[in-house]
This record gives C-alpha cells, sequence and structure tokens, in this order.
C-alpha cells in the first residue's frame, strides 16, 4: 500500500477581487489536490483577502514551486502565495530565569501537542538547565555580564542560526533585543508578556495593578518588531481577581495565563494560521 501523501498548507493574501476563491479552488482541482480544510476572511476596510487551505493530493504531488506560480498567475498582482508542508517545524526558545512558560512548551513537545519541535533552548542565565536537560532538550548559556549588548546579541544570533529555527520564541526573555536583532528574523520572533503594558510599564507590574485595584488581569502574545512590545498580537487572554488577591497571588495567576497564551500563539504559527498585515494580524482558528 502507498503511504498517503504529506499534507499541503496554501496560504494567500492580497487585494480583495471578484472570484478569488473560485480561482484558487480551480488551480486546486486542476491539480487534483483534495481540500480538506479552508478558511476566508477579507478585511472590508482595507479590501484585503485572506486564504488559507490544508490539501491533500488525490493523485502525484504536485511540487509547492509549480503550485505557487499556478496561483500566481491567477490573482492579483500584489498577491502573496505561500506554500508549504505540514511537518514539526523547529524552534528556539529563549529564557531567563522564570521556568513556567519554557516548561509548559518543554512538556508539549515532549508529549507531542506542539505542532513543532524545541531544538535548542539559549537563556543569559544557567539557573534553566536542570529544567531543560530533563527533557534531552541542548541547552545553551549566552551570558550578557561585562559586555555591550551587540557583543552579546552576535553571540546569541551565532547559536540561534547552528539550529536554523523557523521561529525564535521567547518565553520571558528578560532581555530588550536591539532593532538590528529582530531585523535578522522578520516575522519570525514570538514574546509574550503580561497584558498591563503600557499602563503598567516597568517593573513589579502585578503590585502596580494591585496598587490599582484592577479586576483583570492576562497575557499578550505578540510578533516582535522594532518598536518595544508593540508587534502585531497573536492572542491575548485573561483572568478575573479582586481585592483578597495578594501582589504575589496575582502573580501566580498571571503566570498560569502567560503560558497558556504563548503556548496557543506557538500553536498558531507553527500550524500556519497567522497572517501579519500592518500593525494587525488575521488569525485562522
Amino acid at each position: 500500500m502507498n503511504a498517503p501523501h504529506a499534507r499541503e498548507i496554501v496560504l494567500v493574501d492580497c487585494p480583495d477581487d471578484v472570484g478569488l476563491i473560485h480561482r484558487i479552488t480551480g488551480v486546486l482541482q486542476a491539480r487534483r489536490l483534495n481540500i480538506e480544510s479552508n478558511h476566508e476572511f477579507v478585511d472590508t476596510s482595507a479590501r484585503h483577502f485572506f486564504f488559507r487551505a490544508e490539501v491533500v493530493p488525490a493523485g502525484e504531488p504536485v511540487p509547492a514551486d509549480a503550485l505557487k506560480a499556478a496561483l500566481e498567475a491567477v490573482l492579483p498582482a500584489a498577491a502573496r502565495v505561500r506554500v508549504t508542508r505540514e511537518e514539526r517545524r523547529p524552534i528556539v526558545v529563549c529564557a531567563t530565569r522564570e521556568p513556567h512558560c519554557l516548561g509548559e512548551l518543554l512538556l508539549l513537545d515532549a508529549v507531542g501537542e506542539l505542532p513543532g519541535r524545541i531544538v535548542a533552548v539559549v537563556s543569559n542565565h544557567d539557573v534553566l538547565r536542570g529544567l531543560v536537560e530533563r527533557f534531552d532538550v541542548p541547552f545553551h548559556h549566552v551570558p550578557h555580564d561585562g559586555i555591550d549588548r551587540e557583543t552579546h546579541e552576535a553571540s546569541l544570533a551565532r547559536v540561534i542560526d547552528v539550529h536554523a529555527p523557523a521561529y525564535i520564541v521567547l518565553a520571558r526573555y528578560m532581555r530588550v533585543l536591539h532593532e538590528s536583532f529582530v531585523a535578522r528574523y522578520p516575522d519570525r520572533i514570538v514574546n509574550i508578556h503580561h497584558s498591563f503594558l503600557p499602563a503598567f510599564a516597568g517593573a513589579s507590574p502585578y503590585r502596580q495593578a494591585h496598587a490599582r485595584g484592577v479586576k483583570l488581569i492576562g497575557a499578550t502574545a505578540h510578533f516582535v518588531t522594532a518598536e518595544l512590545d508593540a508587534g502585531p498580537i497573536i492572542a491575548q487572554d485573561v483572568i478575573a481577581v479582586d481585592h483578597a488577591d495578594t501582589p504575589d497571588g496575582m502573580a501566580r495567576a498571571g503566570r498560569g495565563v502567560e503560558k497558556l497564551v504563548l503556548a496557543r500563539a506557538v500553536r498558531l504559527v507553527l500550524e500556519e494560521r497567522v497572517f501579519i498585515h500592518g500593525r494587525r494580524t488575521v488569525v485562522f482558528g
């Protein structure tokens, strides 16, 4: 018996036009590609079209480059088309001292529930080595003490590039990345932070929130851009708190939200469900 063909993911975004779905599905049908799942969305204010489909060949596989060219031929000139194979893409996780977000990702990877592979963890401190090595994942300590940021980030990039990750995940990595480092990995760095920004920026956000009597705390996962904590948002969530919660209790609750939101965001980007459009995202669940 022949092995089943791998599922391909077809991604299109372009200016909106009449008959786009018909054109796309016509190309897929002509090449005997069976659509197993598809989503589409039109941003009416921007007049922009987004399309994602999971397809499986009913006959011989179609080379990705050939399929991309065929789709581009029937779409507007400004169309962006990507054809990728469904597979567990490699990611590198950067962390500092806090284990909750990193631990969640390591566990999901270990039990096969992360649609990717953690190929390395990099940290500017050595405190998380024991946790990482329990999962047989390479751990790299890249210290920053006594060196300037440019030199440290050059060392960080050398370690990361050895593993050729599809994405870099900042799991509470407490270093601000320079614009040149971010530009090295455009739209490929995912970060998590508490949702208090910018209202409670700086140190001790949970103590600031407690002092102001907030009733909701949460977390936001986003792509990293040159503008600090202002990249396109991938996923968010909140939980309720009240006057009885202490700052430490709020911090514990916040860590619970942070790890779940980051894991959800990582899953979405690895499954190619996120389109970046300017400062916004379109996310197909």
